[in-house]
């Protein structure tokens, strides 16, 4: 196996070239880009009347369409937003626990260590999760990089996980 390539175990049945976008919701999509744009400092492309593109770092987009009967999204359905150090973590969140009321944010939870890194979540003016966490350039790339599956999750093994956070937890549990 190639280093920095992870084998799918067959021939896929679709033969597709790229993942290109993800969407999300708004309920007003000028308040929406304002916050996109200014607050989360992403790039923004009005594409109709009713949708926006935003991105950040890449070529991958997420589509933003006008719902004004949207339902509130998950947490477990977040977007990510990366930042460098653990530390600018707690920075984002310092920043957003003061300007939560003027961008319409309605719910902030802690920075915590989880999955490998540290990061807190916010819940914005369209009921729409983002997490805010430290992560190396490119993201979970690094993942890829390895070139298999990680058996232990939140592990330092050789520098190969790049925010250093030591929790084990196998995906293989002891049988018993």
């Amino acid at each position: 196996m190639a280093e920095g390539h992870v084998e799918a175990a067959r021939e896929p049945i679709l033969k597709l070239k790229f993942l290109s976008h993800g969407t999300l919701e708004a309920f007003n999509l000028d308040e929406s880009r304002k916050f996109y744009e200014e607050f989360l400092g992403l790039e923004v492309v009005r594409t109709s009347q009713v949708s926006l593109m935003i991105r950040l770092g890449n070529t991958n987009t997420i589509a933003v369409v006008k719902n004004e009967r949207k339902q509130a999204m998950p947490i477990l359905n977040h977007n990510g937003l990366d930042v460098s150090t653990r530390e600018e973590v707690d920075k984002c969140h310092e920043i957003v626990m003061a300007q939560k009321d003027k961008w319409g944010i309605k719910k902030v939870t802690r920075p915590v260590d989880q999955h490998g890194t540290r990061s807190f979540y916010l819940l914005d003016l369209d009921d729409n999760w983002w997490e805010i966490l430290c992560n190396p350039e490119g993201g979970y790339s690094w993942m890829f990089a390895k070139g298999r599956d990680i058996e232990d999750w939140g592990a330092e093994d050789g520098g190969s996980h790049p925010n250093k956070f030591t929790r084990k937890r196998s995906l293989h549990p002891p049988a018993g």
